[in-house]
C-alpha cells in the first residue's frame, strides 16, 4: 500500500482562456474542476496505474466535502481528517493562444494543535499496512516547517519508506530527517542549494547535494525530463533522462505525474533505470490534458521507448 498526505487540499479549477489580459472580461473555451493538491493529484494517478493507493490529509468545510465526495466517486481509497476552517480553492488559467499559465492558489484554513494531532495518529495507524508514505505539497497556516520532519523520523521508526515533495524551509528541514525520496523540481532544488544553477554539471551537482544534505536518493525534475542520485544494488548510481520536446496543453502538475510513475513502477518491482524512463514518460505524458492529476497509462506506456537515459559517472567524493 501507498499512503499519499495532502495537509492542504483544494478544489482546483482549471480554466483555458483565449488571450487573456488583465482587466478584461474573457470567455473559457474549457473547464476542469478536481480535487487537488500534490498528494491528491499523486493519489489520483497511482490509482490510475492500477497500484494501491489511499489518500490522507486535512478538510474542512464545503470544500472539504466537495473534495472526499469527488475522490470517493473516483474510487480512490481516502480517510481524511476533518477540521474546522474552510479547504481552499485554487485556480489555473491557461491561454492556449500563448501556452502561458498562471496560478492562483488560496492560503487553505488554520490549523489548531489538536486537529494536528488527530492527524498524526491517523497516519501512523495508516503507515501500519504501508510501504511508501508519500508527503506532498504546502503546508497549511498555524503548521510549523519542522512538521513534515517529524513525520519522516516517526515513519523511519516503522520501516516505512518515505518521499518529500514540497519546498522553501519545509523542504530544507525535512531534507535533514533523512527522507527515502527528495522529488524538487528545478526551481525547489536552487532554493534549497542556494544557488541558480548554469549548466549540466550545477544540474548533476544538485542532485549529489540534496543527497549530501540527508536525503537517501534524489529526484529533480526538469522540463527535458530529471536528474536522480539513486541506490543500485548498494552503490550509488547517478542518471539524466530526457525525452524530446512535444506539443504541450498545460504542464501544471507535471512533476505530480514524474512521481506518480516513479512509485509506481518502483512499487511495481522494476528496475531503477525503467522507473527513471516511466517516470518521465508519465510526466511528459500529463501535460497533454487541462487539469492536474490526469494521466493514460498506455499513452504513458508507449512513450517510454522515447525517453534516452544516460549512467554517469559518481566522483568518490559522495559515492
Amino acid at each position: 500500500m501507498i499512503v499519499t498526505v495532502t495537509l492542504n487540499p483544494a478544489i482546483d479549477k482549471s480554466l483555458s482562456v483565449p488571450s487573456l489580459r488583465l482587466g478584461r472580461r474573457h470567455r473559457t473555451v474549457e473547464r476542469r474542476t478536481l480535487a487537488g493538491g500534490k498528494g491528491v493529484n499523486i493519489a489520483r494517478m497511482l490509482k490510475t496505474l492500477d497500484q494501491p493507493v489511499i489518500a490522507t490529509g486535512l478538510v474542512g468545510g464545503a470544500t472539504g466535502t466537495q473534495i472526499v465526495e469527488q475522490l470517493t466517486r473516483e474510487s480512490i481509497v481516502n480517510d481524511f481528517v476533518w477540521v474546522h476552517e474552510e479547504s481552499r480553492t485554487n485556480t489555473n488559467l491557461l491561454d492556449p493562444t500563448t501556452g502561458e499559465e498562471t496560478e492562483i492558489n488560496e492560503q487553505g484554513p488554520h490549523i489548531d494543535e489538536e486537529e494536528l494531532a488527530r492527524f498524526s495518529d491517523k497516519l501512523y495507524y495508516l503507515a501500519r499496512g504501508a510501504a511508501m508514505v508519500v508527503v506532498a505539497g504546502s503546508l497549511p497556516r498555524g503548521v510549523e516547517p519542522d512538521f513534515y520532519a517529524t513525520l519522516v523520523r516517526e515513519l523511519h521508526k516503522r520501516d516505512v519508506l518515505t518521499i518529500i515533495d514540497t519546498d522553501g524551509d519545509a523542504l530544507r528541514q525535512a531534507v535533514r530527517a533523512e527522507p527515502g525520496i527528495v522529488s524538487p523540481n528545478v526551481l525547489e532544488a536552487e532554493e534549497l542549494i542556494g544557488q541558480e544553477f548554469g549548466d549540466d554539471e550545477d544540474r548533476a551537482g544538485a542532485v549529489r547535494e540534496i543527497v549530501a544534505l540527508g536525503a537517501r536518493e534524489a529526484l529533480m525534475t526538469t522540463p527535458e525530463g530529471c536528474w536522480a542520485q539513486l541506490q543500485v544494488d548498494g552503490a550509488t548510481q547517478l542518471y539524466r533522462a530526457t525525452i524530446a520536446p512535444r506539443a504541450q496543453v498545460a504542464t501544471v502538475g507535471s512533476g505530480d505525474a514524474f512521481l506518480a510513475g516513479y512509485l509506481a513502477a518502483r512499487y511495481g518491482g522494476s528496475p531503477p533505470e525503467e522507473c527513471l524512463r516511466f517516470a518521465v514518460a508519465c510526466g511528459a505524458e500529463s501535460t497533454e490534458r487541462l487539469g492536474a492529476g490526469l494521466l493514460d497509462p498506455r499513452a504513458a506506456e508507449r512513450l517510454r521507448s522515447e525517453v534516452e537515459l544516460t549512467a554517469l559517472e559518481v566522483p568518490a567524493r559522495v559515492a
